[in-house]
């Protein structure tokens, strides 16, 4: 399935997981961004750019075979592998940087807005009824097992 077809599957889930890609990045980006503010947005950034790696290995699930993880890691992000506990983790962490605002309007409202909207797709899946379904692009379905 390419990735076209994932996007045309209308399935909340796919859409959820690529909003999450999106979501790494962006903080990743912000996150390194407003590091260099000498102000309490700091600790809102380092928060960030810790989200972006626990985005990378929730949405990239062939990354815990691949790099050496602990086990205790391991079980925390096998937590998240419905749509209800992904929204719930999603939504954690657009609240952590909405709350950033009240500190100082930074960027980081950005990574609010689309971790929030990532939220609401798997909140979406959720009700739906839709079953969590992995990108094949990301190593979802099979592809993980093939590797190993």
């Amino acid at each position: 399935m390419t990735i076209a077809e994932e996007l045309r599957s209308r399935n909340f889930s796919i859409y959820g997981q690529w909003a999450g890609i999106i979501s790494m990045v962006l903080c990743f980006g912000l996150g390194i961004g407003n590091i260099f503010l000498f102000h309490w947005v700091i600790l809102f950034a380092v928060i960030c750019l810790i989200c972006s790696f626990v985005i990378l290995f929730v949405e990239v699930p062939l990354l815990l075979r691949v790099c050496p993880t602990s086990s205790t890691f391991d079980t925390f992000i096998r937590r998240f592998e419905t749509n209800y506990m992904r929204a719930a983790i999603y939504l954690a962490m657009s609240v952590i940087q909405w709350i950033s605002i009240a500190v100082k309007t930074t960027s980081l409202i950005v990574a609010a807005i689309v971790l929030l909207i990532t939220a609401c797709f798997y909140a979406l899946a959720g009700v739906k009824g839709q079953g969590f379904v992995g990108s094949k692009t990301l190593g979802g379905h099979g592809v993980a097992q093939m590797i190993v």
